[in-house]
């Protein structure tokens, strides 16, 4: 158990059944009243985000993660395989736990939470680098307004990059909102 003043981003706590990972926390002192304590929490399993409110001295069940780097090896239809780099045991995690399963890479580790060997979340860098697959032709000049053209993306992910990235470049992408931050 833990105290709710003790939340903070990134903290899995349980209520209900359901396993609760903290956004955002804020403390809010009103007057002579007790405080409270608001916390926008995203539900693991269902994806669901939802603000929460409790009062100060409330306690929480903490729960404990294991982070677990993979080795990335495939994906069919419905899962994605993934190897234990030291062990070469094979794992498959449905892609509907895998939310950024776009962004996986053949090859590359990947950290996957895991809860009582229960594959909860993959936890991606902020920033990914991918190569252009297929994009239009480069264009100098027109540097007045952002101008952005689609690219295809080596993962099959299609974003807007401006027009001086040509095919074969490699790129950062936000893997947040999918969205090209700079040329790698």
């Amino acid at each position: 158990m833990i105290s709710v003043t003790d939340l903070r981003a990134g903290v899995v706590f349980e209520e209900d059944g359901r396993l609760l990972q903290v956004l955002s926390y804020e403390h809010i002192k009103m007057g002579r009243g007790s405080a409270n304590i608001k916390v926008r929490v995203k539900d693991i399993k269902s994806g669901a985000t939802i603000n929460k409110s409790f009062i100060n001295g409330s306690r929480v069940n903490e729960v404990s993660l294991n982070k677990k780097d993979l080795q990335y090896l495939y994906k069919d239809s419905d899962a994605a395989y993934f190897m234990n780099p030291s062990t070469f045991e094979q794992i498959s995690i449905s892609l509907e736990k895998l939310a950024g399963h776009e962004f996986l890479k053949e090859g590359e580790n990947f950290s996957i939470s895991f809860h009582e060997d229960e594959a909860l979340s993959l936890n991606l860098l902020p920033k990914m680098k991918l190569r252009v697959e297929e994009t239009g032709p480069s264009v100098k000049g027109n540097s007045v307004s952002n101008v952005f053209k689609d690219a295809v993306l080596e993962n099959g992910i299609t974003t807007k990059v401006p027009l001086f990235i040509k095919s074969g470049d490699m790129i950062s992408v936000d893997t947040r909102t999918g969205q090209y931050t700079e040329k790698a």
